[in-house]
């Protein structure tokens, strides 16, 4: 069993399926919430931001829009082997009110329906590495 740290949760329907977009970082799964998904691109050129924090790659202009990049792996602390290769993806997604914001995966895996009575909160003590995004956590068995 894999925990699978959902990272946004939505005002869908209670009760219904919360239906997740899986990626993966490292050796890890982690998903973000369909419904905060705007869009999947390739990895572009990013335009380097002065004094930004070491998890801000910079930014893009993606369609007349300035888009915020976040190195996923830097912004929760993950180690391990960087997979960066084709397979490396830009994931846009709707931030606190009408931000956007990018996260770099190593790749994208597949959409998951998640009982929403199988999602935990987040444990105890995890504020200090994300927390504030974090939402919760779910099992998921792997093939």
């Amino acid at each position: 069993m894999t925990t699978l740290p959902t990272l946004s949760t939505g005002s869908a329907t209670a009760g219904a399926p919360l239906q997740v977009v899986v990626f993966s970082v490292g050796s890890e799964e982690y998903c973000f919430e369909i419904l905060k998904v705007r869009e999947v691109i390739r990895t572009v050129p990013i335009t380097a931001v002065p004094s930004a924090p070491p998890h801000v790659e910079g930014i893009i202009n993606l369609r007349s829009a300035v888009v915020p990049i976040i190195d996923f792996r830097k912004r929760f602390n993950i180690t391990g082997e960087c997979t960066v290769d084709e397979s490396e993806k830009v994931v846009i997604v709707a931030a606190a009110g009408s931000t956007t914001v990018g996260f770099t995966v190593d790749a994208l895996s597949q959409v998951l329906k998640v009982p929403r009575d199988a999602v935990s909160p987040p444990p105890t003590g995890i504020g200090d590495q994300g927390g504030e995004a974090i939402t919760g956590v779910a099992p998921w068995e792997t093939a």
